[in-house]
């Protein structure tokens, strides 16, 4: 069992003595990585200002490696752990090496004189983010993608056992985001560091996370797994989503479908049908999607846009009864369009419907598909 570098007691946090979110029981090991999700304005970056002793606590006790952190001075607690917030950072005449260098304060002198040590330790923290590079470059003058990557080095050179990041992806595209978790994941690995961070986006914390913690409201609405947090009920009510769907497979957001009676009858499956259905409704087209298998990769889509969408059984071929409500659905709609470009025995009867869009004609073909949309 990893040991626990973090956890708390009945804690209570919130501003000017008045408790917003109390009954906290959170427990970190090594090697893990938790994430509070939840809300805006739920009280994520509360808690962690309140575990890093940026807020007092309201109640309860927060304990690093066993030790209640109100007994600890600054320097054991910078030694232990270290911090990533989202505020930006503008130091004035300052290199990426002396940004990440700060990180060494624990260890220094009180005239912060570096050691040989404390700069071969921090190149090894800049190199360990792929920022070796910039080493010499005025932080001021970087992308946000590098600020975070420093910032990241400038945590790690503290040699910490416990890593706490406020919404770390923040301002970054998604190449630096997917960069910035796996380098973090790398060095929760390498290092058995314990994280404890916040996002907003969904489909991150569901893949990065080991422990999710659910904010809501006034106290913490569920804590576990990701396999047990991320379902597609759950998720929606914890964010109070009234319009659209929230997919827990594919970690993904759908706005709500067109309303009306369906116009045109998309015949998809395999994923071709996904873009199809995201552009019509983007144009506010109504549509109808079909023949689908319950385990089809356009199916949770489907169910979420198309106006009506017929449906077969998983891993069988597209049976009578299935091919009939298609094809009596088809006839009703104006347009027909065949994104689906290979047939087999599990999906033969699509490929009649498509010959009785053609004899029908209805069916919209050429070279370029979406300027039939």
């Amino acid at each position: 069992m990893s040991e626990i570098r973090l956890h708390t007691e009945n804690l209570s946090v919130g501003y000017n003595k008045k408790t917003l979110i109390g009954g906290i029981e959170l427990t970190l090991r090594q090697g893990q990585i938790m994430t509070l999700i939840g809300p805006n304005g739920a009280g994520k970056s509360t808690i962690l200002k309140s575990l890093i002793r940026q807020l007092p606590l309201t109640g309860g006790a927060v304990y690093l490696d066993g030790k209640d952190m109100a007994a600890l001075g600054e320097r054991d607690v910078a030694r232990r752990l270290s911090v990533l917030m989202t505020a930006r950072l503008h130091p004035e005449l300052m290199t990426c090496f002396d940004v990440a260098a700060t990180g060494r304060y624990p260890y220094t002198g009180r005239l912060g004189v570096l050691s040989q040590e404390d700069r071969r330790k921090t190149m090894e923290s800049l190199e360990l983010v792929h920022a070796a590079n910039l080493a010499d470059r005025d932080f001021t003058r970087i992308s946000d993608g590098q600020r975070q990557r420093v910032l990241l080095a400038r945590a790690l050179n503290q040699e910490p056992e416990v890593l706490v990041l406020d919404e770390p992806t923040s301002f970054l595209d998604i190449r630096h985001k997917l960069e910035l978790l796996a380098i973090l994941k790398d060095m929760v690995r390498s290092r058995d560091l314990a994280v404890v961070m916040s996002l907003h986006e969904l489909d991150l914390a569901q893949k990065i996370s080991d422990w999710v913690v659910c904010v809501q409201g006034d106290s913490i609405a569920r804590q576990g797994p990701p396999e047990e947090i991320f379902t597609s009920q759950y998720i929606t009510a914890l964010y109070g989503a009234a319009r659209g769907s929230y997919n827990a497979l594919y970690g993904s957001l759908e706005l709500e479908a067109v309303r009306g009676g369906p116009q045109v009858f998309v015949i998809g499956g395999g994923g071709a049908g996904i873009p199809v259905y995201r552009r019509f409704q983007r144009q506010g087209v109504p549509f109808a999607a079909g023949v689908l298998g319950e385990n089809d990769l356009d199916y949770p889509v489907a169910l979420a846009l198309a106006a009506e969408t017929v449906a077969e059984k998983p891993f069988r071929p597209i049976g009578e009864e299935a091919f009939r409500r298609a094809a009596a659905l088809m006839e009703r709609c104006r347009r027909v369009l065949c994104p689906l470009e290979e047939f087999g025995e599990m999906n033969e009867k699509n490929l009649q419907l498509r010959e009785l869009a053609r004899q029908a004609g209805k069916l919209e073909e050429g070279a370029d598909l979406y300027a039939a949309i």
